[in-house]
């Protein structure tokens, strides 16, 4: 496994399995410094949405880069008060000018808004027949709302990114994906940060001679979690890839796997109060 390391999707098409995540990055220098840091560094998966205001950095930063734009995942997600059939394919041709792209290989529902989100997946499986879109999938999705959209929808969704981290471990929700052969991405794999003073992440960075983000987001890939942390710092970027010269033991991974105590640093999709 390396940073160029990739998952086979449902329909073949291959996802790589390490990618820079970019929300919150509001700053436009910061976050065209971030993205060409990352291309530089050898990462080819870029993971952004409308809500983060920053799709036409993303787009100019590939741009500007010497790496061909079909050797870029590009993901980018529809927000909550743009779903539903009609407004999902307004929201993608917005999001589109805005990369200034021809295609967007991934996109995803961003949230299951209840009464829209059946809808607003048909318009994704739309786009992936007319060829804007190479993979499609949703994000924060339980096991019920990926129920409902397999028995209504035609092209099963290939992603479901999630809040996933090891006080949170989506064991169940995995499987569920893995038996219907849909990937797992995990947004905030670091925990928001606060997992890294974890003792049990602690005492294993330092038996390994790695630090506690570098020993998470290895535990992501060998967990065959798709992983895409954020950060705008040049050296934390070179961090986070510099995971591939240790592997860890199945102890070491049940331990890990131990840490799970169904605690979430972001919303829960069943709970969450969205704000049109």
């Amino acid at each position: 496994m390396n940073l160029q390391s990739t998952k086979t999707l449902a329909n073949g098409v291959e996802m790589p399995r390490l990618g820079l995540g970019v929300y919150k990055m509001t700053d436009r220098d910061e976050t065209l410094q971030a993205i060409t840091t990352a291309l530089d560094l050898g990462y080819r998966a870029i993971d952004t949405a409308a809500l983060y205001y920053n799709e036409e950095e993303v787009g100019e930063a590939i741009r500007n880069s010497s790496v061909a734009r079909g050797d870029i995942f590009v993901t980018t997600k529809v927000w909550n008060s743009d779903q539903g059939y009609d407004n999902t394919l307004r929201a993608f041709e917005t999001s589109l000018k805005k990369l200034d792209m021809d295609y967007v290989d991934l996109y995803l529902t961003h949230w299951p808004v209840e009464g829209k989100f059946v809808d607003t997946y048909h318009a994704i499986e739309r786009l992936y027949d007319e060829k804007l879109i190479r993979v499609t999938g949703v994000s924060n999705h339980h096991e019920h709302h990926l129920q409902q959209l397999l028995v209504n929808c035609n092209v099963a969704p290939m992603v479901n990114q999630v809040e996933l981290q090891p006080y949170l471990n989506q064991a169940e929700l995995h499987a569920f994906c893995k038996e219907h052969n849909i990937g797992v991405t995990a947004w905030s794999p670091l925990g928001r940060g606060q997992i890294l003073n974890d003792d049990t992440i602690v005492r294993i960075a330092n038996e390994y001679s790695v630090s506690p983000a570098q020993v998470i987001i290895r535990w992501h890939l060998q967990n065959d979690i798709i992983v895409i942390p954020k950060s705008v710092t040049p050296s934390r970027i070179k961090e986070n890839s510099e995971i591939f010269h240790f592997e860890l033991t199945e102890v070491t991974m049940q331990e890990i796997n131990a840490l799970n105590r169904n605690e979430r640093f972001g919303q829960n999709p069943d709970s969450f109060k969205f704000d049109f």
